[in-house]
């Protein structure tokens, strides 16, 4: 292969691009797992992570994916032939399903168009006709990482409440913690499931579960087979700082120094940086004239934006020709939307000039592809990012001014 000079970029929505500061922060010598030293390194992870996940509950470390914690919310609180409720709002929420079924519950998928996120009203509706209650869990991906969609979890669980259904409700929020508003007590959610390579700006590796009380509960009666995923075992060991197995070691340090950075910039700043890089990129969609696969602006996602191909071009001929030519990697298609649509990651590690770059990759592939398109998208992401004051930009310009 030929040198390429410059960086990758790396624009899929995960895993993202990992901080030189993360990447240092886990280029040390391995410790005792089972010595005082680790103990202090977990117990300030576990105090970080819970304001992440905005919750006062346990909070569980898996050295898995993200695939592992959706295993864990399951296997944990429920017994062969539970019935599931789960929303088809994407490929992700498609795979929860299917593992559910997989697991030997009785699991129900309510299809979607994978253009909007989950109905409050039909989950509502849903549960209404479920007279005798028997369904026990309801599942639902918060940002659908294959369409760009992000369901509105609070109105969620206003419509579980609305039907008096006593159902636990189960959140993905591997595309979205640490980029997009999340509440995990306030919104009334039983276990979230959530991974280290997306917002928490880490390699793959390591997984979570956030667990209600009435979670736990549940946990008490499950009958479904778990060992390695068994909260209990967990939890009882966390409280002292120390894991029931071997855990990722060099990872736990890389997660300290990114729950760091998140609290250095604060999460609503994170959440802010977000929401403005995501307008901007969908601003260059529209004006290149290409449409954008998510059809309700209230769920369009802040972490990815997926793309929409002109009839007759193909999505992955395009990322292919950008790779190639500009050295940047896009998100394919996947699923009933595979060939159809590219995927523009912008969450993480992240900022309006990469942004800029990344846009402009995607323009000059537009071209080199022969893509039917309108010029113009990179600059009319420019003009409204210049436009935007950043959080904090206002405070910097005055103490820069008294200097």
């Amino acid at each position: 292969m030929a040198f390429r000079s410059g960086r990758h970029f790396l624009q899929i929505p995960g895993p993202t691009n990992v901080p030189d500061r993360v990447l240092r922060a886990m280029d040390f010598p391995t410790i005792d797992h089972r010595g005082p030293e680790f103990a202090r390194l977990t117990q300030e992870i576990f105090e970080r992570l819970k304001r992440v996940f905005k919750t006062a509950s346990d909070v569980v470390i898996f050295p898995a994916s993200g695939t592992g914690a959706w295993e864990a919310a399951l296997v944990n609180t429920l017994s062969p032939g539970d019935k599931v409720l789960m929303f088809e709002t994407g490929q992700f929420a498609a795979q929860w399903y299917r593992m559910a079924l997989e697991l030997g519950l009785s699991a129900e998928l309510v299809p979607g168009d994978w253009r909007h996120g989950v109905d409050p009203a039909a989950l509502e509706a849903r549960l209404r006709d479920d007279k005798r209650q028997e369904i026990k869990a309801v599942g639902v991906v918060h940002n659908e990482t294959a369409t760009g969609v992000t369901s509105r979890i609070a109105e969620l669980r206003r419509a579980i409440d609305g039907a008096g259904h006593p159902a636990l409700f189960m959140v993905d929020t591997i595309s979205s913690l640490a980029s997009i508003d999340y509440r995990h007590d306030e919104w009334g959610v039983d276990v979230t499931v959530a991974g280290s390579q997306k917002g928490l700006m880490l390699p793959p590796g390591i997984s979570f579960n956030a667990v209600s009380a009435k979670a736990r509960a549940a946990g008490k009666t499950a009958r479904l087979p778990k060992a390695y995923w068994r909260w209990e075992e967990m939890i009882k060991s966390n409280q002292t700082g120390y894991f029931p197995y071997t855990p990722a070691t060099n990872l736990l340090y890389g997660l300290r120094e990114a729950l760091r950075m998140l609290e250095e910039e604060g999460l609503d700043n994170v959440y802010a940086r977000h929401t403005r890089l995501a307008e901007a990129t969908r601003r260059a969609v529209r004006a290149w004239g290409l449409e954008i696969l998510c059809l309700d602006a209230r769920e369009y996602s802040n972490t990815l934006t997926a793309v929409l191909m002109p009839p007759g071009h193909d999505a992955d001929k395009l990322r292919a020709t950008v790779l190639e030519r500009f050295n940047m990697s896009l998100g394919m298609g996947l699923g009933k939307v595979q060939g159809r649509v590219f995927r523009i990651g912008h969450l993480g590690d992240f900022n309006e000039l990469m942004l800029a770059g990344t846009l402009a990759g995607v323009e000059m592939g537009l071209a080199a592809a022969g893509v039917p398109h309108q010029r113009g998208g990179v600059m009319a992401a420019l003009d409204y990012l210049a436009g935007v004051e950043a959080p904090g930009a206002a405070r910097h310009a005055a103490q820069r001014g008294r200097g």
